[in-house]
């Protein structure tokens, strides 16, 4: 059953039909696969729902009502959803799982909150295997760097690769591959949360042509311009899903009996961002405009016409 040359195609389950779902779910249905999904926003109202169905329609993904229906008969569940409902969601699916189903966790949840997760799945006869997203999934799509983790996890890796994944065993323990990711990403969201303030300080100010190029001095290697308008994008398109993250990040580090002064900062302000993107500060989502501008100075313009709701 395990082995990589396994005749095509499989059954595999998405939970979570985001914008990591979704980019997973083209590309495994282009390669000939079943997929079947599960989202919250199915039930968030008609026009969340019209959206994600529209889409399922033209990948030839099935929408389903539950979680636990999705994952029903797939050999692949693929967990995608906020960090905060990593355990939650594998308390839902483990009763519906297949026997010997893999369970592959995509979540940015902290090394504790994975190992939870794995013991429910496991103990429902499934086998739960952590997946660390190394970086961002757009530009990579299928093949974004991932380290697997946990007692499963080198049963595993061939297959992925027979399915187009580019995974890398990087422990036998659950919550290796989890804390490299959560440790890096105090540096990558704590850069994008660290741009947002100074820049837009710098242009309170008047000085970010200044800011900048110290910072070009100092760091050659880096277009400042560039970085700053791409963090900017990210952070105001998903900052919610990166605050959670951050939050568990702060757990992470609080887990090593450290105080998370860096990651609970950030994770306060990337919130503070999507907070503003939710209230239309940087235009209606989904418009062409949206978090879109290639100078960050008009996103941080958006920002400090509502300084005063930035509270510590």
């Amino acid at each position: 059953m395990d082995g990589p040359a396994d005749t095509l195609p499989w059954a595999i389950a998405l939970v979570g039909y985001g914008e990591v779902g979704r980019i997973l779910a083209e590309d495994l249905a282009a390669r000939g696969h079943r997929v079947s999904a599960f989202d919250r926003k199915l039930d968030a109202g008609a026009a969340a729902a019209a959206e994600l169905q529209a889409h399922a329609a033209s990948h030839r993904v099935h929408l389903a009502a539950s979680a636990a229906e999705a994952v029903r008969g797939a050999r692949l569940v693929v967990s995608a959803v906020t960090a905060s409902q990593a355990v939650p969601v594998a308390e839902a699916i483990a009763p519906a799982l297949q026997a010997g189903a893999f369970v592959l966790d995509f979540n940015s949840a902290s090394p504790g909150a994975k190992q939870r997760a794995g013991v429910v799945v496991d103990a429902a006869g499934g086998r739960y295997v952590e997946g660390a997203v190394m970086t961002s999934v757009p530009p990579y799509r299928l093949r974004v760097p991932l380290l697997l983790g946990g007692p499963h996890a080198a049963v595993l890796e061939p297959l992925l690769q027979s399915l187009g994944f580019a995974p890398r065993v990087a422990s036998d323990r659950l919550g290796v591959a989890s804390a490299t990711k959560m440790c890096r990403s105090v540096m990558i969201k704590g850069l994008e949360a660290m741009v947002i303030e100074s820049f837009t300080t710098a242009r309170h100010y008047g000085v970010e042509d200044a800011v900048i190029a110290s910072l070009n001095e100092t760091f050659p290697g880096i277009d400042w311009e560039r970085q700053a308008a791409y963090f900017f994008q990210r952070v105001i398109e998903h900052g919610r899903r990166r605050s959670e993250e951050v939050r568990e990040v702060a757990v992470t580090v609080r887990e090593a009996g450290l105080a998370p002064f860096s990651a609970s900062g950030t994770a306060d302000r990337q919130a503070f961002i999507a907070d503003g993107a939710d209230a239309g500060w940087f235009g209606p989502r989904g418009t062409p405009g949206f978090a879109r501008s290639a100078d960050w100075r008009t996103e941080a313009d958006r920002l400090l016409e509502h300084r005063s709701q930035d509270t510590p």
